[in-house]
């Protein structure tokens, strides 16, 4: 491999791009969303992610942030606790293969696993739908414990996951952004409560909208913010009212102008 692809594969494994063009579209991109999305937080990154994903800037309203680390329980910690699980190349588990295949396989160590395909004698027993019993199954075997877990399809999974973690269950992170009329917000609803009682990091949205392409976009920029952090062009350890106090002395220094 040449420094040249090196380099376009540290810089640009969220965004996919390989070709110089293509990183050129996705800079412009992002270049837009900032003029529209604040840049001061790390779960300001991930509002950005959201709106580039969902191409709407009224998503970034839309994101939740739950859950605490060491540090606390700001915004900035859902996104701080996935940098880590990837940095120690933790799985990411998604509900279906949709949100694992948009999930890059660049810039990480991480195993990528699916739900679905599991568990398929629970749900014919038990009626149950395919992704939730697969949840179910996934954790019998301590799947989702230290995982990053994503949430972009099935309201069942999201609801079975957080029926795990109320049991003893306890994943890195979740995002959770599944899709629909049917349950979806309250699945989602159902993950923030969890998350709020046992401290586990989770970023979420509010509304209809989401999906696995949501699901994996933000997935994606958990990963981007660990390479940063490997590379030495982020310090992952501070509160988001912290980062954001440094980005404001930095704007402030006149040796920036």
């Amino acid at each position: 491999m040449t420094d040249g692809s090196q380099e376009f594969e540290e810089e640009y494994a969220d965004l996919g791009a390989t070709t110089q063009n293509a990183m050129d579209i996705a800079e412009t991109s992002m270049d837009i969303v900032r003029q529209f999305v604040p840049d001061e937080t790390l779960a300001d990154r991930v509002r950005q992610k959201s709106v580039h994903s969902m191409g709407d800037i009224e998503f970034q309203h839309l994101i939740e942030f739950t859950g605490a680390d060491d540090l606390g329980d700001d915004e900035d910690a859902p996104v701080r606790a996935g940098a880590r699980a990837v940095l120690e190349e933790a799985d990411i588990v998604t509900d279906i293969t949709m949100p694992k295949a948009g999930i890059t396989s660049r810039g990480h160590n991480c195993e990528k696993r699916k739900a679905i395909g599991n568990g398929a004698e629970l749900a014919k027993e038990t009626g149950m739908t395919r992704t939730a019993a697969s949840v179910l199954e996934l954790d019998k075997q301590g799947a989702y414990d230290g995982a990053i877990a994503t949430v972009g399809n099935a309201p069942t999974a999201a609801f079975a996951l957080a029926d795990c973690i109320e049991n003893g269950t306890r994943p890195a992170v979740v995002v959770a952004t599944p899709v629909g009329f049917v349950k979806a917000e309250e699945s989602r609803q159902r993950i923030r409560e969890v998350s709020e009682e046992y401290g586990v990091p989770a970023i979420t949205n509010v509304g209809r909208r989401g999906g696995s392409g949501l699901a994996a976009a933000l997935t994606n920029e958990l990963i981007h913010v660990a390479k940063d952090v490997r590379t030495d062009e982020l310090e992952l350890e501070l509160t988001a009212d912290e980062r954001a106090a440094r980005v404001a002395e930095t704007s402030e220094d006149p040796s920036d102008e």
